[in-house]
């Protein structure tokens, strides 16, 4: 019998894994509901969706494996980051879903978002300041208009799945709609800054690198304390706070 692998778990939703099957139960409904519905729309390779019954969704693993993860080594070929790249940019110029996503909130409310946070991360005692407002600034260039586009919303390395130079699929959905395309090519090569130029080989040319650098700030920064609060550890070699110690 295989056994019950725990992928991700904590007080929002949990995912694991049993054979060839994922199971995905999440306390919002309606983040499953997006899941499901951007993978129907999606022009990339998406899971097969076994069944969906909230608060569950099971669907199959894919074929391949991941470019690697936060804080470890990046994996795969220069063709293949390459491929990713042509795969988001794929996705960025599909026609938009109805509804805003992770990547979609507004400049006013991600600028409240950041001061507020920032201002935690220092009374709390959980970074330097000098840190925090080294990244606040550099974070501030990702502020500015942009054109809608149909993003994944949490496109880490990690939830994209490589054969070879191929693109197999891509995971986890919940947070997709219209937002930032820089947001998603900022989370992608989060923590892995020497696979940018790869990425954007496939993806195409005329990306501002300056508002990529500062989606990497905001990000950081609007993470640190949420991932110490949920059991995971931003402070690890290679994750948020050095994200956040390379731009010093």
């Amino acid at each position: 019998m295989d056994e019950v692998e725990v992928v991700v778990a904590h007080s929002e939703r949990a995912t694991v894994r049993v054979g060839d099957v994922f199971l995905k139960v999440d306390a919002d409904q309606a983040r499953i509901d997006v899941e499901v519905e951007a993978m129907s729309l999606a022009p990339v390779p998406t899971p097969k969706v076994l069944w969906h019954k909230p608060p569950a969704l099971a669907i199959a693993a894919l074929p391949g494996t991941t470019l690697g993860r936060l804080g470890g080594p990046s994996t795969g070929s220069s063709a293949a980051w390459a491929a990713a790249g042509a795969a988001i940019r794929k996705l960025h110029d599909a026609p938009l879903p109805s509804w805003p996503g992770r990547a979609g909130r507004s400049i006013a409310v991600l600028g409240a978002e950041l001061d507020e946070e920032c201002e935690l991360l220092v009374t709390n005692g959980l970074l330097p300041a000098d840190l925090v407002t080294r990244n606040r600034r550099v974070a501030e260039a990702a502020l500015r208009p942009w054109t809608p586009a149909f993003t994944h919303g949490d496109l880490q390395i990690a939830h994209v799945f490589v054969d070879g130079d191929e693109v197999t699929g891509v995971i986890d959905w919940s947070e997709a709609g219209q937002g930032d395309a820089l947001y998603d090519l900022a989370t992608f090569t989060l923590g892995h800054e020497e696979r940018l130029d790869d990425v954007l080989t496939g993806y195409g040319t005329g990306i501002d690198l300056d508002v990529i650098r500062a989606w990497w700030s905001l990000r950081s920064l609007l993470a640190v304390r949420w991932l110490t609060e949920h059991g995971f550890d931003p402070f690890a070699p290679g994750c948020e706070v050095d994200v956040l110690k390379s731009r010093m």
